[in-house]
């Protein structure tokens, strides 16, 4: 039970990592499509880095704080689920995989020009 445990602690530390690097990516770009696209390159290029055993991690990105007007304190928020597998632990008792999620924001500049 300790390497699942161990597994999961990993894997969501990675999520953790990931997430923020993505809500950042977002944070710092000049319009919503475009920090919609960073988020989801960050994310999937920073899970790729971790080596982190997710086929197909989902990423949400929710970059409406783009739509405020300048002066107004806005974040960028990205979220990422991804499957981690559990199957080769062969441990009794203990499912074949489990989802494991993370959430990260970052402000995005409240006196920025937004599009």
């Amino acid at each position: 039970m300790i390497i699942v445990g161990g597994r999961m602690a990993i894997a969501h530390q990675a999520l953790e990592s990931a997430a923020a690097d993505a809500a950042r990516a977002a944070s710092i770009s000049r319009s919503q499509a475009s920090a919609e696209h960073a988020a989801s390159e960050a994310a999937r290029s920073s899970v790729t880095n971790q080596h982190l055993a997710c086929a197909t991690p989902r990423v949400s990105v929710d970059t409406s704080g783009f739509r405020s007007r300048p002066g107004t304190p806005a974040t960028a928020t990205v979220t990422i689920s991804c499957r981690v597998p559990l199957a080769d632990l062969a441990v009794p008792g203990v499912p074949g995989s489990r989802i494991v999620t993370a959430t990260s924001s970052s402000p995005i500049d409240t006196y920025r020009e937004r599009r």
